[in-house]
């Protein structure tokens, strides 16, 4: 290895590695001559058969600036791995290169950048997760919240019986809210008939079941948002921000697409809201900290607990996806199913504490 002058560096803010170093005059010359044989295999020259133009015309037709950029490329990309193995370096991406402006017969200083794999050190997460669970209460629905739900249900009938008898949409609302419940339509058998159940007992019934499936899902979310939050908040966790951005990324991306079924955009949505999109996305970092640190959680536990998803329901779920999705990546999907159903495996784990 010919790279000189190495210093390296932690950045724990970013938890990155930084190197620091040159590579040496000779190696870029070596580099150099590597870099017109590339050059030459593919140069298109009047009067030349491709690989057999001469290298001083290739050099004046791509100009020696050009050359010695590709030979610093070649150069560093074959160094850093080494120097990265031997300095017992493990990073999650390519690193990000600095260099100044290679010159034949001088060594070339570089910067690179690289993230860190994350570290994480969990609590006791199952004296965590038994703590809450032991919090759970049966999920009942009580004959007032029936009955505030079958009002409800009376007064969109009455919305919807003002709207098809020629009101508008709006103050058939309004007057519907104002109704006197004694004026609201009866919830007879014409009414349980007329939204798919045979009679009115069938439809209570639904109703109780419906409720009470509602209020058990809202229970478990929020049973498994208060594990999670304490989890997050006793781990100690160190992450390259690079997958912060990838939360941030995502959470833009689902912004847009929601916003493009309302025939908006997110451009629109920054217009409306006076804010940039760094503005926008500064915002949200406690929220995108929050999602990344969830995910490290469910993948370390994961892994020790060696849990990993059913391949069969992999690819069940993939080929549902793929009817709804038929323009994704086949392999995006599989990972992203993959992801998914494990990590549910794993909020069903802390559950069962």
């Amino acid at each position: 290895m010919t790279t000189s002058n190495i210093k390296i560096a932690r950045d724990e803010s970013a938890w990155e590695i930084e190197i620091k170093g040159e590579v040496s005059a000779e190696s870029l010359a070596k580099h150099r001559e590597v870099a017109l044989k590339e050059l030459q295999k593919t140069a298109k020259l009047d009067g030349f058969r491709p690989g057999k133009a001469p290298i001083d015309r290739i050099v004046a037709i791509y100009g020696e600036s050009a050359v010695m950029r590709q030979a610093a490329q070649s150069a560093i990309e074959s160094e850093l791995p080494e120097l990265l193995a031997k300095e017992n370096v493990l990073i999650v991406e390519a690193p990000r290169v600095q260099t100044e402006n290679p010159e034949a017969g001088k060594p070339l200083p570089f910067t690179a950048r690289a993230p860190l794999p994350p570290e994480i050190k969990l609590p006791d997460w199952k004296t965590i997760a038994r703590k809450h669970n032991e919090k759970r209460e049966p999920v009942t629905v009580s004959d007032e919240e029936h009955a505030q739900a079958k009002t409800h249900l009376r007064r969109e009938r009455a919305r919807i019986d003002k709207m098809q008898a020629g009101e508008d949409a709006q103050k058939a609302a309004e007057a519907s809210k104002q109704m006197d419940e004694k004026d609201l339509p009866e919830l007879d058998e014409p009414f349980a008939q007329s939204i798919g159940y045979e009679s009115v007992e069938k439809f209570e019934e639904a109703l109780a079941t419906n409720m009470r499936n509602e209020k058990e899902t809202q229970q478990k979310q929020l049973l498994r948002n208060a594990i999670l939050d304490e989890l997050s908040k006793e781990s100690t966790i160190k992450y390259p921000m690079i997958l912060k951005e990838y939360e941030l990324d995502e959470m833009e991306g689902r912004i847009r697409e929601d916003l493009s079924r309302f025939g908006s955009t997110f451009e629109n949505y920054l217009e409306q809201t006076k804010k940039t999109r760094d503005e926008i996305r500064k915002e949200w970092g406690e929220a995108a900290d929050k999602r990344a640190k969830t995910r490290l959680i469910l993948s370390e536990i994961a892994k020790q607990e060696n849990i990993v998803p059913d391949p069969e329901r992999v690819e069940a779920e993939l080929k549902h996806a793929k009817d709804h999705y038929k323009d994704a990546s086949e392999s995006n999907l599989r990972a992203g199913i993959a992801h998914a159903l494990r990590n549910e495996q794993v909020l069903e784990l802390l559950e069962s504490q």
